[in-house]
């Protein structure tokens, strides 16, 4: 090989980290785990981006569904498998089912946010990003022992998004695995008043690039819904990564990874007496306090909220539900039986 010719092989695998992993005729897997707020649009996004017209329904706990493409013609389809939590964050901890040690190096995360719900926004974002977050280094730490090499790959390629010579490389904190922000319900969001935008797009656009991650904002729009499909379809197939920017906060943002820099973004909104009196040991730690200032945290509990599944009739099964009816009866029986035992006891009173 010419030297042009390495160059051009180390510029594609850069951009590509996985694609020199798989030989020409085999099949490329992926796999995506959408979560987010309640009712903030995971399953629509999901539908879209694998071009089905479905209505979408409620996620039960956790769902799994799978796309195929070619990427050329006459080639073997990839497979990109897309895992939804539902819930919010009263099921994070099911995201332990999915995420493996044997499918880390190729998988990546979907964060939801509603906009519509700012007082809900930072306390879904910091619940689930802090869990998968965990639940991921765990993984790392065992690899590490047994196999060091894909450990010390995947961890290089938190940065690759992220130039050395970046100045904003010794102030990032980069998610473990990729990691896509999209704020949904656009068209809600867009009536809020300017500084209440203002003060959303800033603090997603810092958040996004702390952690390495690409954001976007959509709608039911299918314009908006096209950028986050592009987004994902990078993640999920390979698709060429997008390089357009948006940072206009009176438009839908299109940030990918690597593209923002704290000094656009500029500092937290807040006075500097404001700011001043913030104790804070990092600096997101500063925007939470100054975002939540605005947007204090709204008190909900999403278990409460949780509907019980078996009384939901789109997983209604006439057999099953006759002996769950069953079930329920003898349980009754069982609690009366065992009250009046219990009544009928004679206690020796020494």
């Amino acid at each position: 090989d010419t030297l042009w010719d390495l160059a051009i092989a180390e510029v594609k695998k850069r951009e590509n980290p996985d694609e020199d992993d798989v030989q020409p005729g085999e099949v490329w897997e992926k796999s995506i785990l959408f979560m987010g707020n309640k009712n903030g649009g995971k399953t629509t996004i999901i539908l879209r981006c694998l071009e089905r017209e479905e209505s979408p329904k409620p996620t039960l706990a956790l769902e799994y569904t799978f796309g195929r493409r070619a990427r050329r013609h006459n080639t073997p389809k990839d497979v990109a498998h897309f895992w939804e939590l539902g819930g919010g964050t009263s099921l994070v901890e099911l995201i332990r089912i999915p995420i493996t040690s044997h499918n880390i190096r190729s998988f990546a995360v979907v964060l939801v946010l509603d906009l519509s719900k700012p007082n809900e926004l930072w306390t879904t974002m910091e619940s689930l990003l802090q869990v998968t977050r965990n639940h991921v280094n765990k993984i790392l730490t065992k690899l590490e022992k047994t196999n060091p090499e894909v450990a010390a790959g995947i961890k290089q390629r938190m940065w690759n998004d992220l130039q050395r010579d970046h100045p904003d490389y010794a102030l990032v904190d980069p998610f473990p695995i990729p990691l896509v922000i999209i704020g949904s319900k656009y068209d809600i969001f867009h009536e809020f008043d300017s500084e209440m935008r203002k003060i959303i797009s800033k603090t997603l656009r810092f958040v996004s690039h702390y952690y390495g991650a690409s954001l976007v904002f959509t709608s039911k729009s299918e314009a908006l819904l096209l950028k986050a499909r592009a987004l994902i379809n990078h993640l999920a197939f390979g698709y060429d990564k997008s390089k357009s920017v948006s940072v206009d906060p009176s438009k839908p943002l299109f940030i990918p990874a690597g593209l923002d820099s704290m000094s656009q973004i500029g500092p937290p909104p807040a006075s500097d007496s404001d700011l001043g009196k913030m104790r804070a040991s990092t600096p997101l730690e500063l925007w939470k306090k100054v975002f939540e200032k605005t947007f204090p945290p709204k008190s909900f509990c999403d278990l409460q909220d949780t509907k019980d599944p078996a009384q939901d009739s789109q997983y209604a099964e006439y057999e099953v539900d006759v002996m769950r009816a069953q079930k329920n009866q003898e349980l009754e029986q069982y609690k009366r039986n065992a009250s009046k035992s219990w009544k009928e006891m004679d206690f020796d009173s020494d």
